[in-house]
C-alpha cells in the first residue's frame, strides 16, 4: 500500500532533532523524499544516514537568504519540484542569547536575532517554496506555538516571532490562492511538547521530575506531548487528506488552550 506522500518531495528546515526530527521520520516512513535540513551537522547527517535511501542532509541556516537560494537551486536542479516544506526550525533564545526577554528589560540583540531565526526564517521559507511550488502545487506547514497566540510576559521576543508565524502564514496562504498557485499553507501551534527547547526551563535531577510534574498539572490531559504529536498533525496538513484546508491554525496542546491555563510555566 503507498504512502500518504508517496513520491513527494519534502524540506524541513530544523529536523535534526525534536519535531523535526519525528516529521522527517514519518515523512520517510509515508513514501516521502526527505531533505533534512539544520545547523546541527553532525545530527543532521546521521538521521539521514539512519532514514537511508529517498533521504538527504543540508546545512541550512535558515536567516541567511543565501542559504535558501542555493537550497532552492540545488533542488530545481536534482529534482524539479519541492511539494511539501516544512518551517520547522525555531529557537526560543533562552539558550542562543544572554537575553533578557521581560517586557521591560527586554535586549535588542536578543530580540531581533530570535526574530531573525524564528520570524524571518519562515519568510524566507515560504518566498523560496513557493518559487518551487507554484508550477505543480504544494503545501506549506509552518511551526508556530501557542506561546503565539497568548502573552509570555517572560518571553516576549519568542511570543512575538511565532505569533508573525501566525500572521504570515495567512497572508501566504491568501496571496497563492489570489495567485491560483494550489500552494496551501498552514501553521501548527505546539505547546508542552517534550523537546530539547525544554531542558533550560526543566533543569536536571530530581528538580526536574518536580518541574515536569508542575507544568503537566497544568495540562488537561495531564502529561507531556510528544514529537510525534506534532509530527502526525504536520502530516495531515502536507498530505492530499487536507487539500481544502488553507491559512487556519491547528493547535497541538493537550487541551492548554481550551481553558484559561495558558502559561508556560
Amino acid at each position: 500500500m503507498a504512502g500518504r506522500l508517496e513520491g513527494k518531495v519534502a524540506l524541513i528546515t530544523g529536523a535534526a532533532r525534536g519535531i523535526g526530527k519525528a516529521t522527517a521520520k514519518l515523512f520517510h516512513s509515508e513514501g516521502a523524499t526527505v531533505i533534512i535540513t539544520d545547523i546541527l551537522d553532525k545530527e543532521g547527517n546521521a538521521l539521514s544516514l539512519l532514514l537511508k535511501n529517498k533521504s538527504e542532509y543540508h546545512h541550512l541556516d535558515v536567516k541567511n537568504e543565501a542559504e535558501w537560494v542555493k537550497i532552492a537551486t540545488f533542488i530545481k536542479q536534482k529534482y524539479g519540484v519541492l511539494d511539501i516544506l516544512v518551517n520547522n526550525a525555531g529557537i526560543s533564545g533562552f539558550l542562543e542569547t544572554q537575553g533578557p526577554f521581560d517586557a521591560e528589560n527586554v535586549d535588542i540583540e536578543a530580540w531581533d536575532f530570535v526574530h531573525q531565526v524564528n520570524s524571518t526564517g519562515v519568510m524566507l521559507g515560504c518566498k523560496y517554496a513557493i518559487k518551487l511550488m507554484k508550477e505543480k502545487g504544494g503545501a506549506i506547514v509552518n511551526i508556530s506555538s501557542r506561546s503565539g497566540m497568548v502573552g509570555i510576559p517572560m518571553a516576549v521576543a519568542y511570543a512575538s516571532s511565532k505569533a508573525s508565524v501566525r500572521n504570515h502564514t495567512k497572508s501566504v496562504a491568501l496571496y497563492c490562492a489570489e495567485k491560483k498557485y494550489n500552494i496551501r499553507c498552514n501553521s501548527i501551534h505546539p505547546a508542552a511538547i517534550m523537546t530539547p527547547m525544554w531542558d533550560i526551563m526543566l533543569g536536571k535531577g530530581a528538580s526536574r521530575e518536580q518541574m515536569i510534574k508542575s507544568v503537566e498539572r497544568g495540562i488537561p490531559m495531564g502529561c507531556f506531548g510528544e514529537p510525534d504529536d506534532v509530527a502526525y498533525g504536520i502530516l495531515y496538513l502536507s498530505s492530499n487528506e487536507s487539500k481544502y484546508i488553507t491559512g487556519t491554525e491547528l493547535t497541538i496542546d493537550g487541551g492548554i488552550l481550551a481553558g484559561s491555563e495558558a502559561k508556560p510555566e
